[in-house]
């Protein structure tokens, strides 16, 4: 039976070998295709590695591939560096106990509450569990809705007043952030937190399903945003990580008007 660990290896194995087209790599296209990309044979080829080696990777059998094995993937799905990295972290993603919500060490509560720019702190599942009161200006007081609703997903995708916040630029961001947030899922493959939250996402924002169904995956980094309140405003971003509890990320932002 598949592993659920290696569930997530396998489905990104799968979308990526999808992609790719067979004349772009130069391969001969003798035989009819049923479905899009490349043959399981062919990466495996590419990758210089066995066909039933792969097919039990894909599948999300329980083998554990060596660096040399994940390189070489990598390159024959002509992954980019972000893939690239994702692959690597789910090659050597561990069995997980189930999803909890973290907690935040009060001295960093109390830190970011005192902050003058927005800031808020994210977990694993991207829920917020920290904020200070310029964040809840900014985006939303996260202390009146419910526990379950204080996630940045729930609010970018199925929030209107987010929809409001963003603008035109709404639809590129949301992407984005399902990029990155697929990116965590993957390593949490199973676990019903992360599948129930992509399930309501799905069933709630119209949207997502064809983004999640790519399998894009993007890395976590500083960025600018603009945000309408009501005239559009410029937001430099950056996110850090705890030293106490590397689960946690704190975001914080600043205006650049104020440069």
């Amino acid at each position: 039976m598949p592993d659920a660990t290696r569930a997530g290896l396998g489905e990104f194995l799968r979308s990526r070998r999808e992609r790719l087209s067979p004349v772009a790599l130069g391969l001969p296209d003798r035989r009819r295709r049923r479905t899009p990309g490349l043959r399981r044979e062919e990466v495996a080829e590419l990758a210089g590695i066995g066909v039933d080696w792969y097919i039990r990777l894909e599948q999300g059998r329980t083998v554990s591939p060596s660096s040399a094995t994940v390189e070489a993937l990598a390159s024959a799905l002509r992954l980019d560096d972000a893939e690239r990295a994702h692959l690597r972290a789910l090659a050597r993603n561990p069995a997980r106990t189930a999803f909890h919500r973290e907690r935040v060490p009060e001295a960093t509560r109390r830190l970011v509450e005192g902050l003058a720019q927005p800031a808020y702190v994210t977990g694993r599942r991207w829920d917020v569990l920290a904020w200070n009161p310029a964040a809840a200006a900014l985006f939303t007081d996260f202390g009146v809705l419910a526990e379950a609703d204080r996630n940045v997903l729930v609010y970018l995708l199925l929030d209107e007043r987010a929809r409001s916040l963003f603008g035109g630029g709404w639809a590129a961001q949301a992407e984005h952030a399902v990029a990155q947030f697929r990116a965590a899922h993957d390593l949490w493959a199973g676990d019903p937190a992360f599948t129930g939250l992509a399930a309501r996402l799905r069933e709630g924002c119209p949207d997502f399903a064809p983004w999640w169904d790519r399998h894009d995956v993007g890395r976590i980094g500083p960025g600018r945003k603009t945000l309408y309140r009501p005239a559009p405003e410029e937001f430099d971003y950056a996110t850090f990580q705890a030293n106490e509890d590397p689960a946690l990320r704190l975001t914080i932002y600043a205006p650049t008007s104020g440069k």
